[in-house]
């Protein structure tokens, strides 16, 4: 397999730590969409990352949807998601909730590095989104405790890979004091050798 992106995306880091988790042999090529988008169209026509080459060929261009197929490769217990309800819907929001707020970051980077003219009104928008999103992860993840034998999980994944990117694309947005245990848990998972392995610094876009 290759994966096609750089470790500074939430989105193709989540992918990659996952690949090494469940030890899944794979390419890295770390494509920019800007600088390299002519390399990435050939194989994802939305120009977009994370971007996965099977080895048949086939390409999948979306993280949820790469995560879901690396699950169908493991035996039901290695499953980064869980197999039972109602953990696996609990999990499932958390990473869409942790990929929903990296997603506005994105957005907030764009529109307040690229474009000419910054609309105030969508900056806002996306900054009380993340703000919020991060209040309600902060309740709920307070109120967890760790998975069984405190195996980590792609929720956990989403979170720690999220709250890492906010913290170096937009340095004093949100205050780690006021999210202790977000940032307790990006931090522990940060000192881990698989995410320190599968990292790279925010590179800003050209």
């Amino acid at each position: 397999m290759i994966l096609i992106g750089q470790y500074d995306s939430p989105f193709v880091r989540r992918v990659g730590i996952a690949l090494k988790l469940y030890e899944l042999p794979f390419e890295h090529r770390p494509w920019s969409v800007f600088g390299d988008a002519e390399k990435i169209r050939p194989y994802n026509p939305l120009t977009r990352v994370p971007t996965l080459v099977l080895d048949d060929g086939l390409v999948l261009v979306e993280s949820h949807g790469i995560l879901d197929y690396l699950d169908g490769r493991v035996a039901a217990e290695r499953r980064l998601f869980p197999v039972t309800e109602p953990a696996r819907h609990w999990a499932v929001r958390t990473a869409g909730l942790a990929m929903g707020f990296a997603e506005k970051a994105v957005s907030l980077f764009y529109e307040l590095k690229l474009h000419r003219e910054v609309s105030q009104v969508w900056a806002e928008r996306c900054r009380a989104q993340i703000l919020a999103t991060l209040s309600v992860l902060e309740t709920e993840r307070s109120q967890q405790g760790d998975g069984p034998a405190g195996r980590i999980g792609h929720a956990d994944i989403a979170l720690a890979v999220a709250w890492r990117f906010l913290m170096e694309a937009h340095p004093g947005i949100a205050s780690p004091g006021d999210y202790p245990t977000l940032a307790r848990e990006a931090a522990r998972l940060e000192a881990l050798p698989v995410f320190q392995a599968i990292a790279q610094p925010f590179i800003p876009p050209a």
